[in-house]
């Protein structure tokens, strides 16, 4: 069997291409600046990150978020929340008898009224009500 000219040059070009191939190693080499990568895509991850993001900042309870405060207004906001559980605690140290446990009855603050009620079965029901504007809230729990 004789070929031509031509198939006989591309067989023999695959076969030299065939045994010069050889393989590298892989390596990974990571892109973010944060794990090791080349650290001039920083700008540029933040960039498509920022425009790609559809989260909004939550302001939390107060409307504004703590560090948005100024030194002043996160001081008297930490100051209130301590007076608040300074008050909470004389509360509930005029709410437990001997043995630790809440005692039904009636308590009064400057502010609050709190009711204690045994439901039976060692069940209570404690209502805080705020004397200004009436608000109420309850909740039970299991002596």
């Amino acid at each position: 069997m004789h070929l031509p000219s031509i198939s006989r040059a591309a067989t023999l070009c695959m076969a030299l291409l065939a045994g010069s191939a050889s393989a590298t190693e892989l390596v990974y080499q990571p892109v973010n600046p944060s794990f090791g990568g080349y650290p001039a895509n920083g700008p540029n991850l933040l960039a498509s990150a920022s425009a790609t993001n559809k989260h909004k900042e939550s302001s939390g309870l107060g409307g504004s978020s703590m560090f948005d405060q100024s030194p002043l207004a996160q001081f008297n906001q930490t100051l209130e929340r301590t007076v608040l559980s300074q008050l909470a605690s004389a509360a509930t140290s005029k709410l437990l008898g001997q043995d630790g446990k809440l005692v039904p009855g009636t308590f009064s603050t400057a502010n609050f009224t709190i009711t204690v009620l045994d439901l039976g079965g060692g069940m209570l029901r404690i209502t805080t009500t705020d004397k200004t504007t009436g608000a109420t809230t309850t909740f039970e729990v299991a002596q």
